[in-house]
């Protein structure tokens, strides 16, 4: 079962939310929460495999939450998908920096939106489809502190290649018939990419990849 936490300040939302998640047989909603501070206390007490946060809420915002809920070594493997209105919101980019796994517009098609808790909770990175290729362009044209993370010396010319290849937003198996590679051995690459950047999961190798300079766009 795929525990899901949802944090909206909005019942209706929330309401919403677990009426379609309830009718999944793989899926288990374990609590409800309307603002982050409360999300993060239920976040601990639950330990969900994915938290559907929402980004703008009273108490504690969703990037706070998110980030509570990231530095968190009890919560390492829930994965924090944020909820938001709007496409290319300014707070989704503090939210990936803050550790979320990726977001979702909220008129997201019900079967994407299964879909997307499903690549959240085996720990890939995920960005709404209709979006991404903006928000990365966006993203990448004007971080804030573009620097190089800690840990990127370290990498093989191989791990390298691999994250870069992440940024481009190939999957395990789609890197591995690119670099002529085992999708077990291009796995190996990225978990130890991630290790030595201290990268939460894929989402955050993404960030680090174009704020080090590693793939610019259009590259």
């Amino acid at each position: 079962m795929i525990r899901i936490l949802i944090v909206d300040d909005q019942a209706l939302m929330r309401a919403g939310f677990r009426a379609l998640l309830a009718a999944e047989d793989d899926i288990e909603v374990v609590g409800e929460a309307c603002d982050g501070r409360e999300g993060v206390e239920l976040a601990r007490r639950h330990r969900p495999d994915v938290a559907l946060v929402d980004v703008q809420m009273p108490v504690m915002t969703g990037i706070e939450a998110t980030r509570e809920i990231a530095a968190d070594p009890d919560l390492a493997a829930t994965h924090v998908v944020i909820l938001t209105n709007y496409g290319l919101d300014e707070y989704v980019f503090e939210a990936l920096r803050a550790g979320a796994a990726g977001f979702l517009l909220k008129d997201t098609e019900p079967a994407e939106l299964l879909q997307a808790i499903r690549i959240a909770c085996r720990g890939d990175a995920l960005l709404s489809p209709s979006v991404t290729r903006r928000l990365i362009t966006a993203f990448v044209a004007r971080p804030p502190d573009r620097h190089t993370p800690p840990g990127f010396e370290g990498l093989t010319r191989r791990e390298a290649e691999v994250t870069a290849l992440v940024a481009r937003g190939l999957s395990n198996e789609e890197i591995a018939a690119h670099m002529v590679i085992s999708p077990l051995t291009a796995k190996t690459h990225v978990s130890r990419a991630m290790v030595k950047l201290g990268a939460r999961d894929r989402a955050q190798l993404v960030v680090y990849a174009y704020e080090s300079g590693l793939v610019r766009p259009g590259g």
